[in-house]
C-alpha cells in the first residue's frame, strides 16, 4: 500500500484543491470504495433510539487526497469523512451536506467528541514544523466548499510535544534534517501525528481523554522506532488554546505538554498509527497501521491495546541511552510472533475505523475512479462485525461489491 502524500506548508504544500461536490440528484458522479473491517464500540450517551445504521455509507467521489478517517454523530445522523485536504459531511444515506476545503497541510484521522458535539482530527504542516488538532463545528458546516481559513468552522490547537520529538536532533550535529526517514533524527522516528480517538485515560485517572498517535517513519536501520507513541490530553479546557486556521502564519497556542505519554511495542510500522479507535464494549483500543518492513517483526496491520491493564513503568525498547516510560500492553490474542512477542491481526481499517457497539464497526474502504479522464478519490464506510478470528477479525455484515483500491 502506498503511503499518502504528506502536506507541505505554503508554497511547499500541495496546491489548494478546489473540490467540486458530487451531489446525488445533481447529475454528478459518486462512487464507492474498497477496504475491510473495523473495531469494537465507543462510549455513547445516545438517545433511546439513535438513527439506524446502514450497511454502507458512501462518502462520495472527490478530486482530493485519499480517504484518511471517519467519524459519526449518531444523535444527528451525520457522517464525516476526511480526504487529506478535504472534510466532507454527509447524512447516513451518503447525501453530501457540506464540505470544508482549502487545507494545504495533511488532514488525517477523525473522531467525534460526544461531550462537546464536535469533530476532532489530526492536521500536519511539516515544512512549518507545526502539528495541530483541528476542531470542526459540524453544525456550522452547512454548504459545500466552505473555506477552512475564512468561514470559522474549524479551529486548531498546537501540540508542542509532537514538535519537540519531530525536530529532535538525535545525532547532535545541529542540523534539522527535515521530512525524511533517512536520518537518525526525529525522536522515536516521529514523523508527526495521524490516529486520534476519545476514550478513558490509560491510567484510569481524569476521565475521557483525546488520544493522539504519532506517525513513525519506516526505517529498518534503527531500533528506537519500534514503538507506537500515544499522547493523551484533557480537552475540556482547550477553548483557551483554540485559534483560527491561518496557514500563512501558523500559531503555537496549545498545551506545553500532554497529560500522559505512552509506548506500545509493535515493531516499526510505515507511518505509525493511521487510525485509532476505542471500543467501549471491550475496553480495548484498536490501532490500524500500514504494515512495517523490518524482517525481525511479523508486521501486522492491526494491533489491539489491552484496556484492562494499566501502563507499567519500564525501559522503553530501543532507546539509547536507556529511557523509562509508561508501557502499554497488547491483547494476547490473534496472531502471535514468539520471537518478538508481538500480537496482532491482518485487517483493514487504515483508511477509517469506527466502533459502534454490539460488536459492530464501520471499516473504511478507499479507492479511485476516473471521471472525465481525471482520477478522483472515493470512500465509504462498510458495516462489519468483530469475530476475533485470524487472520482477519472482521466480517462484513452484508456482501459488498469490490472496488478499485487506492494504488
Amino acid at each position: 500500500m502506498r503511503r499518502h502524500p504528506r502536506g507541505r506548508f505554503a508554497a511547499l504544500f500541495m496546491s489548494v484543491v478546489v473540490v467540486s461536490a458530487v451531489v446525488a440528484g445533481a447529475g454528478a458522479a459518486q462512487a464507492l470504495t474498497s477496504s475491510e473491517a473495523a473495531p469494537p464500540a465507543r462510549p455513547a450517551t445516545l438517545p433511546s433510539r439513535p438513527a439506524a445504521l446502514p450497511a454502507r455509507i458512501d462518502g462520495g467521489t472527490w478530486q482530493s487526497g485519499h480517504l484518511q478517517g471517519m467519524a459519526i454523530d449518531r444523535r444527528k445522523g451525520r457522517m464525516y469523512f476526511s480526504f487529506t485536504n478535504l472534510l466532507v459531511k454527509t447524512d447516513l444515506a451518503g447525501k453530501p451536506l457540506g464540505s470544508v476545503t482549502g487545507f494545504t497541510g495533511h488532514l488525517g484521522d477523525l473522531d467525534f467528541n460526544e461531550e462537546d458535539g464536535r469533530v476532532y482530527g489530526s492536521l500536519e504542516y511539516k515544512a512549518a514544523k507545526a502539528f495541530y488538532i483541528a476542531v470542526f463545528d459540524g453544525d456550522r458546516i452547512t454548504r459545500m466548499n466552505m473555506d477552512a481559513a475564512s468561514t470559522g468552522v474549524v479551529t486548531t490547537v498546537h501540540l508542542q510535544e509532537v514538535v519537540k520529538d519531530y525536530t529532535a536532533d538525535m545525532n547532535g550535529d545541529g542540523v534539522f534534517d527535515g521530512d525524511t526517514a533517512k536520518t537518525p533524527d526525529h525522536r522515536y522516528g516521529c514523523s508527526g501525528i495521524d490516529g486520534v480517538a476519545f476514550g478513558p485515560s490509560f491510567d484510569r485517572e481524569g476521565g475521557t481523554k483525546l488520544t493522539v498517535a504519532y506517525g513513525v517513519y519506516a526505517h529498518t536501520g534503527r531500533q528506537d522506532n519500534d514503538n507506537q507513541v500515544l499522547l493523551q490530553y484533557d480537552v475540556r479546557q482547550w477553548k483557551r488554546y483554540e485559534r483560527p486556521l491561518t496557514e500563512d502564519a501558523p500559531h503555537t497556542s496549545g498545551p506545553s505538554s500532554p497529560d500522559g505519554k505512552y509506548f506500545a511495542y509493535t515493531g516499526n510500522t510505515t507511518y505509525g498509527v493511521q487510525n485509532l479507535e476505542f471500543d467501549a464494549e471491550s475496553g480495548n483500543w484498536l490501532m490500524a497501521v500500514y504494515k512495517g518492513t523490518k524482517p525481525g517483526f511479523p508486521n501486522y496491520s492491526l494491533f489491539v491495546l489491552d484496556g484492562s491493564k494499566r501502563p507499567v513503568r519500564g525501559a522503553v525498547p530501543g532507546q539509547q541511552p536507556s529511557e523509562q516510560g509508561q508501557l502499554l500492553s497488547l491483547v494476547p490474542r490473534g496472531l502471535h510472533d514468539p520471537a518478538s512477542g508481538v500480537y496482532g491481526w491482518e485487517s483493514a481499517g487504515q483508511y477509517g475505523l469506527i466502533s459502534l457497539g454490539g460488536g459492530r464497526h464501520y471499516v473504511a474502504e478507499a479507492g479511485t475512479v476516473q471521471v472525465d479522464g481525471v482520477t478522483r478519490q472515493t470512500g465509504r464506510a462498510v458495516l462489519h462485525r468483530w469475530t476475533g478470528l485470524t487472520p482477519n477479525p472482521f466480517a462484513p455484515v452484508t456482501p459488498v461489491p469490490p472496488v478499485k483500491p487506492v494504488p
